[in-house]
């Protein structure tokens, strides 16, 4: 079995040692405690919950909490915080350190407007010298590593994610991840690979980690190859797929890649409608199931219907039914169809 010089199979975040150097990004919205369920089946090297509010965390706002919740399965786990304030970064992070995470990462990332509009988010790519600043005190206050997570810029005329990878290794961050597209682009178009490839030359001693584009194993490749990133995140190609951490390490050793029916689709998700279920009240496991079930079954010919009625379901007896006599024989077809999580922030 060959190993791609690109794949760490033990890699080092500071003193925390992971088992690979692919990662599963916080999808708010998406990447609650099922969806990792699911991923954990599949061992990412690292995966992170869904963004949370520094003000939120140390005011112990319970509903803050219980997104943060987590199986032991799913180290190592990554808590994600988002916040412009340093006096309270550092008592944050180490809310974040005493729940047991391994790691702490500040979102510098998330495009939307209920986010940026107190200068959070990639509000922050704005004010890059308070990036800094944040990141020492969470830096100073807990012993896992801090990690921030980036785009480009605010806008093209203003990118900057060079500066602040210059500016975040000087605070102690031991990783930064690129988003290749900037704030005003959101999730629409391309991603460019070009800033991450310049990020990394300007990097001395912090890693750093690429973001955008990688919905598959290929793209993974390509991103790693094309700008010599030490890490890649993946986000939306996570969704219908907690498999693509196997599907990229096969590939980077060598091995043959798994090829998966529509059958092994609608198993997997069987399996994430019934950890739905052991987590979720019944009405939230409904709404929930609406998407999840478009991001699993988003590939075939036959599915359309399927999501028609999916969406209208409202218990979990009516999505279950579903599932089971989903139309296989439909189903042969392969097409591809992007389905894209709304509530993302990156």
């Amino acid at each position: 079995m060959n190993k791609h010089p690109f794949l760490k199979p033990a890699f080092q975040l500071g003193h925390t040692t992971l088992p690979n150097n692919i990662f599963y990004a916080p999808l708010a919205g998406c990447s609650d405690f099922p969806f990792r369920q699911m991923s954990a089946l599949y061992k990412p090297g690292l995966m992170y919950c869904e963004m949370v509010k520094m003000d939120a965390l140390i005011r112990h706002d319970q509903h803050t909490f219980h997104m943060l919740d987590y199986a032991p399965s799913m180290h190592p786990i990554g808590g994600q915080i988002c916040g412009s304030k340093p006096n309270i970064a550092g008592q944050a992070a180490k809310i974040i350190e005493e729940l047991g995470f391994d790691v702490v990462d500040l979102n510098c990332g998330c495009p939307v407007d209920k986010v940026t509009k107190d200068g959070s988010g990639s509000g922050m790519m704005k004010t890059p010298e308070l990036i800094g600043d944040v990141i020492a005190n969470m830096v100073a206050a807990v012993n896992i590593p801090v990690t921030v997570k980036i785009r480009a810029g605010w806008d093209e005329n203003s990118i900057n994610a060079v500066q602040i990878t210059r500016i975040a290794e000087q605070a102690g961050a031991k990783a930064i991840c690129i988003h290749g597209r900037t704030r005003q682009q959101a999730y629409k178009g391309p991603a460019n690979w070009d800033y991450i490839r310049d990020c990394k030359q300007a990097a001395t001693t912090i890693k750093v980690i690429g973001n955008g584009d990688v919905f598959d194993a290929a793209a993974a490749e390509r991103m790693f190859s094309y700008t010599q990133c030490d890490a890649v995140l993946v986000s939306r190609g996570t969704m219908g797929q907690p498999w693509v951490v196997e599907d990229i390490i096969r590939l980077l050793t060598g091995e043959d890649p798994v090829i998966r029916t529509i059958e092994d689709h609608r198993q997997a998700l069987l399996q994430h409608f019934l950890f739905t279920c052991k987590y979720h009240l019944p009405h939230r496991v409904a709404v929930d199931m609406r998407r999840v079930g478009c991001w699993y079954l988003k590939k075939s010919a036959g599915t359309r219907a399927f999501r028609e009625l999916i969406s209208k379901a409202n218990n979990p007896d009516m999505i279950l039914d579903l599932i089971k006599n989903f139309p296989l024989e439909e189903a042969s077809t392969i097409l591809e169809e992007e389905v894209v999580c709304q509530e993302e922030c990156g």
